[in-house]
């Protein structure tokens, strides 16, 4: 029988389990629990499904739905599975006991199969990372403050096998592979640089190797899938250059035993938003720098091997079996999702449009990617939508107060790599009438209203819209080429270089400066005697301050008032109305080329078009015709 993916979805209300394509019908024996749900989760095998109540936990069997195993422990806010889905760890909020002296054990690890408590321990931060199994679960390892403690899983309800002191450790990760290497991070403190040293446990004598990093207050480790390798991703809170809001991060490669050890270089400034592994453990994927942001996928020893298109995106998410590869923008980006074809020379799949996303996933099987948009980080538009990877829609339900939904995780291996991209199937009937939204092509950088309407120079565009690509050095020469001033030189005088090179704003100020310059002139013949004389040399020309007085047109007849482009307004408050008015009009028909050419208008600006006929006719009574 062909497996079916499924996926659950809980929201304040329900829990539910759905086998998705390509019936999309709930789990038939999965009894859907209601009330107060604090969690829910499926093992890493995907054999089980736990979910807890006020009074329980629960744990299922995610291919019928039937409870296999009840655990009366209330008030549970977590809960996680060993790497087999053999052990179910549980935490409790932390209480102070009626006595006193007795030690609130709120962290406790039961064995699925019989429902027995195996260990209890006492644990004040609600993170299910202090405690970690290895892959074959032979072992378990749990952070104290200052201190590792490794345990033989069998035994864990004794005292820990082995002890690794290490002072001011505060995270560490167990690698997925065949190994028991341990690499465990101490930040800096006290002008001390941080330190990550891995460990091949249980021999915790000396390290493997070790890294001393600056500028690493929390770190992100990230093993391969063969656990040969590690991405090591620092962060700090502050950027000590002041240049970005969220601190400074930065990525370093470790091979195991000290075979490689280099730090990523980047070449755009900027933070490193996500990192991800290829699930054969020969690539990684970094996006990185200020929007729009850079992908570059680097191998296994951190060498470059393929640069992807720059644009608004900080997620990046490889398929099961490696052979495509999401590059997204969410958060405050606006969900753009890009497809792309490993196998095909990354040649892009599809393109889909995903705003709001919270949670974005893809498929054991490969050929389908779950969206979902959840609270409280949205409370409106809640619900699941999964997409074909050729981004045709296939299911959509529609849900009040979705906080979590996930896939079923199960070995790539159960649904075989196909040659070829299938084509999409019959979506689902909830998929029908459901308007799918195509992306918008960015229209660039923001461009203010008088700007808009004509084609952006290469000089102006960013690198990913056609323009050029410019560095630092070329930046600053082109900054010291605009200068105005040469030094040991005369000032060059703006008004005499002509109005080729201008800017609008700078040809604009021209103009109203001549204009001044104009009205002066005239102001000054107007005052003048009639009987002045124009002053003639003894050469029988007229001097230059007569000729240029002479040359400025004559004031207009008494009663006649001011000429301005044909016009003839009584007095200066007419022709500022005028100028006003036109001002007015050329924004109106500004608008509705914007509108034309399908760009979306505010209210404001479609209220604003609705004046035209009323300006119009203010300037008709100013005597202006439209020619």
């Amino acid at each position: 029988m062909t497996p079916v993916p499924q996926f659950y979805f809980r929201t304040s209300k329900v829990i539910g389990l759905t086998n998705a394509a390509p019936l999309y019908e709930d789990v038939e024996g999965f009894q859907q629990p209601t009330g107060n749900l604090r969690t829910c989760i499926y093992s890493p095998a995907g054999g089980h499904f736990a979910y807890t109540t006020v009074d329980d936990v629960k744990v299922v069997d995610s291919t019928t739905g039937v409870v296999s195993q009840t655990i009366p422990l209330p008030n549970v806010y977590e809960v996680a599975f060993s790497p087999k889905g053999s052990y179910l760890c549980t935490y409790e909020r932390p209480i102070k006991l009626d006595d006193g002296q007795n030690v609130h054990h709120n962290f406790k690890v039961w064995d699925v199969a019989t429902g027995e408590r195996v260990a209890q321990f006492m644990q004040k931060n609600q993170t299910m990372a202090n405690f970690q199994f290895t892959y074959d679960e032979k072992f378990c390892a749990r952070l104290v403050p200052n201190e590792l403690q490794f345990y033989e899983t069998k035994k864990l309800g004794g005292p820990a096998a082995y002890k690794l002191r290490v002072e001011g450790c505060t995270s560490f990760a167990i690698a997925p592979g065949h190994s028991y290497y341990i690499a465990v991070f101490v930040p800096e403190r006290k002008g001390k640089p941080a330190v990550v040293d891995v460990y091949n446990a249980p021999n915790f004598s000396r390290p493997l190797s070790t890294k001393s990093i600056f500028k690493a207050e929390r770190v992100v480790l990230k093993w391969n899938n063969l656990g040969t390798s590690l991405l090591v991703l620092t962060q700090t809170e502050v950027d000590q250059t002041g240049k970005s809001y969220y601190g400074e991060s930065t990525l370093y490669l470790r091979g195991i035993a000290g075979n490689f050890d280099s730090r990523i270089t980047l070449d755009k400034e900027g933070p490193i938003h996500d990192v991800a592994w290829c699930p054969d453990s020969k690539e990684f994927a970094v996006v990185y720098g200020y929007m729009p942001a850079k992908t570059m996928l680097f191998n296994y020893r951190g060498e470059t091997v393929r640069t992807l298109p720059l644009g608004p995106r900080n997620t990046i998410l490889y398929s099961p079996h490696g052979r495509f590869l999401i590059l997204a923008g969410f958060g405050n980006l606006q969900g753009e999702v890009d497809i792309y074809d490993r196998q095909n020379s990354y040649n892009k799949v599809s393109t889909i449009d995903a705003s709001n996303t919270s949670v974005c996933e893809w498929s054991p099987d490969g050929r389908y990617i779950l969206f979902a948009t959840t609270s409280p980080r949205l409370r409106v538009d809640n619900g699941v939508k999964v997409f074909h990877v050729t981004g045709k829609l296939a299911y959509v339900r529609e849900m009040t107060e979705l906080f979590s939904a996930s896939w079923r995780p199960e070995t790539p291996d159960m649904y075989p790599l196909r040659a070829t991209i299938s084509p999409a199937p019959e979506s689902h009937e909830s998929a029908n009438g459901v308007e799918v939204k195509t992306p918008i092509k960015s229209a660039g950088a923001y461009r203010p209203p008088h700007a808009r309407g004509s084609a952006t120079p290469l000089l102006f565009k960013r690198e990913d819209e056609g323009g050029f690509a410019v560095n630092a050095v070329d930046a600053a020469q082109q900054r010291v080429k605009a200068t105005r001033t040469v030094p040991g030189a005369a000032p060059i005088d703006a008004d005499a270089a002509g109005d080729e090179g201008l800017s609008k704003t700078a040809l604009r100020n021209k103009k109203k400066r001549e204009a001044k310059k104009a009205r002066e002139a005239t102001d000054a013949v107007a005052a003048a005697p009639e009987t002045a004389k124009v002053p003639v040399a003894t050469n029988g020309t007229a001097t230059a301050p007569a000729a240029a007085a002479a040359a400025v047109p004559p004031p207009p007849p008494p009663g006649l008032g001011i000429i301005k482009n044909g016009l003839t307004f009584k007095n200066p408050q007419d022709e500022k109305k005028y100028r006003g008015l036109m001002k007015k009009l050329r924004a109106i028909e500004d608008l509705k080329m914007r509108q034309a050419s399908g760009e979306q208008l505010e209210d404001t600006q479609h209220a604003k078009i609705k004046t035209e006929e009323s300006v119009r006719s203010e300037l008709a009574a100013l005597g202006w015709n439209e020619k």
